[in-house]
């Protein structure tokens, strides 16, 4: 995949040639989109946009809209631009309540300027993709407002700590669901939505987007405990430094053996000592946790795979089918 100008994995070339120049188009499309009445705001919508990133789900819709009849409607381009629109919306909103400083490498919109300035570029650019599905129909729009909400719920549940009769778990993989699997859902489900597929194709990917994208989301978790900084680019154990729970954290501290007293109390309060955070990186890395961690997201990868068996064997199957495995198996 690496080799590849695309975040997919597809070995045809002609696949990856029309998804190449589709792609192209959807990036002078969402400059067009970015645009404000004035400079200011025009700067502000666009510092994010234009920093980089995959285009994952704008490349999902492309490669979803493979798999009916008419992948080059122009309803394709906009649902392309509205899930694109939405992601980066939703950045610059977590971007605020993470405190963060850098995104993709460039200052972050509320280091660059401030808070309301980064809150109220995040609401423009959802204002401007709810323009765009409007141009879609009443469908898109029912779509939209029902993915946006789970997107909101899922960042609101993450601020909010489960109860004591509720499993950290279950909890935890509902955040996911919203924050991540739901957009990716709506991005696969759009593609074949408006390239006309048919019904049980259009639910098939919407459910195999749904089951992926919160992999993608757990497979990081486990590049947080397992990589090696020098391999993966990642520093190790980022999210275990904050206090973030995360899949393999979670997992282990269900555990009630006995042996595992001395991570449960590391992992009980703030690892802000370097020593002790180190030990439960080590000690994490040893636990059968990082294993099952490890073999649930396989299990999610084999699961969203099933879901495609209502699409005809081919090029885009296959390119589907390898963006599952990659994402249980990667390195970085």
């Amino acid at each position: 995949m690496s080799d590849s100008p695309l975040a997919l994995p597809v070995v045809d070339a002609e696949l990856e040639q029309r998804l190449v120049g589709r792609l192209a188009r959807i990036e002078e499309l969402l400059a067009e989109h970015c645009r404000g009445r004035t400079p200011y705001v025009t700067e502000a919508a666009t510092h994010l946009m234009m920093a980089g990133g995959k285009r994952f789900r704008p490349l999902l819709v492309l490669l979803a809209a493979e798999a009916g009849p008419t992948p080059d409607a122009e309803e394709v381009h906009t649902a392309a631009c509205v899930v694109e629109l939405t992601h980066v919306a939703s950045l610059y909103h977590d971007d605020v309540m993470d405190e963060a400083a850098l995104r993709r490498g460039a200052d972050t919109a509320n280091a660059r300027w401030d808070n309301h300035v980064a809150i109220l570029t995040g609401d423009f650019l959802f204002g401007k993709s709810s323009e765009l599905t409007a141009d879609l129909g009443p469908d898109a729009v029912r779509i939209q407002a029902q993915t946006f909400t789970r997107l909101v719920e899922g960042q609101i549940l993450e601020t909010v700590k489960p109860g004591p009769d509720e499993d950290p778990l279950a909890h935890y993989l509902e955040v996911v669901a919203g924050k991540t699997g739901s957009l990716i859902a709506t991005s696969a489900r759009y593609g074949a939505m408006f390239a006309g597929a048919t019904p049980e194709v259009v639910e098939a990917l919407r459910a195999y987007g749904e089951i992926v994208g919160s992999a993608f989301q757990l497979s990081d978790d486990i590049l947080d405990i397992a990589s090696e900084s020098d391999t993966s680019g990642k520093t190790p154990g980022t999210d275990l430094r904050e206090g973030v729970p995360t899949l393999p954290v979670l997992m282990a501290q269900a555990s009630t053996d006995p042996a595992d007293a001395r991570l449960l109390e590391l992992l009980g309060r703030p690892l802000t000592d370097d020593d002790e955070h180190a030990e439960a990186l080590d000690l994490l890395r040893k636990h059968p946790a990082l294993e099952q961690a490890k073999a649930y997201v396989l299990g999610q990868a084999t699961e969203a795979k099933q879901r495609l068996t209502a699409l005809e064997p081919g090029a885009v199957r296959t390119a589907l089918e390898s963006f599952a495995d990659v994402v249980a198996t990667r390195s970085a």
